[in-house]
């Protein structure tokens, strides 16, 4: 049985996985400067690593908001458009070895679709996302580099930016844990450094997405929530949507290989 491949091109990113009777055997990403490049880079990549050759492939599944950049077949191998919510859906739950689950894609924005073996529906979407933190921290310390970002905010303190519950109640009240944050950015000092601002952008993004899951699910019996995208991998995730299961009795899973949850589901579609 002959390779199939499973690609997510996304804007300068493409994410791609090899399926070989029914198991995935390899997963990487490529960057370029445009998607085409990206994901030509993805193809050859893949097929070097595993010393394959394009007449290895069978067929080829593409998703992503960069499919729409690519009408040819790919090496002449037959090229299929799967629809990128329906892969998101798909992916996300194979990855957690669930039948059902409210899944988050987290990638420049944000996607919420509540998925089922059988069915994938779209709860809707936030621009709020990779997109925000990289915009934010471009404009409010001067840098436009994930990595760099991430290792600002390993050093900071919520506490110089936000705005807890603790600082406007005196009294705790069962529905509003002290801990909680009342206001992103509510409480932001002179002294904050680079690292506090850094953390309280990764932050509001991550609380903002995480509100939106629980309102997805407000008259819903479903509490599972898959977290999958670029997002879901930076160690922020814990600290987080740890509070959202501590007090709103959800329970939001990382899976392995959260970023190919999208590539994987378009190969499996």
């Amino acid at each position: 049985m002959g390779i199939i491949l499973g690609i997510d091109v996304g804007g300068s990113t493409t994410k791609i996985v090899g399926i070989k009777n029914g198991e995935c055997f390899g997963m990487l990403q490529v960057r370029a400067s445009d998607q085409v490049t990206s994901m030509y880079g993805a193809i050859g990549n893949l097929l070097s690593k595993y010393k394959l050759g394009p007449e290895d492939v069978v067929k080829i599944y593409l998703t992503g908001v960069g499919a729409s950049f690519i009408d040819e077949q790919i090496y002449g191998i037959e090229t299929q458009k799967v629809n990128e919510l329906t892969a998101i859906g798909h992916g996300a739950l194979r990855l957690a070895g669930l039948d059902e689950a409210l899944v988050v894609s987290m990638g420049t924005g944000t996607a919420f679709v509540r998925a089922t073996t059988t069915e994938v529906k779209h709860l809707g979407g936030s621009g709020v996302g990779g997109g925000t933190i990289l915009g934010l921290a471009s404009q409010m310390l001067g840098k436009n580099d994930i990595d760099a970002i991430l290792a600002l905010a390993e050093g900071g303190q919520l506490k110089n930016v936000d705005l807890f519950v603790s600082d406007i109640l005196k009294n705790e009240v069962q529905s509003l844990p002290s801990e909680l944050t009342a206001a992103n950015f509510g409480k932001i000092k002179s002294t904050a450094s680079d690292s506090d601002i850094a953390l309280g952008i990764i932050n509001m993004v991550f609380e903002t997405v995480g509100m939106l899951a629980v309102f997805a699910l407000k008259d819903d019996e479903m509490k599972d929530v898959i977290l999958t995208g670029t997002l879901a991998t930076f160690p922020q995730v814990k600290m987080v949507f740890s509070q959202f299961e501590k007090y709103m009795g959800m329970n939001f899973i990382v899976p392995k290989d959260a970023v190919y949850a999208t590539a994987l589901g378009a190969a499996e579609v």
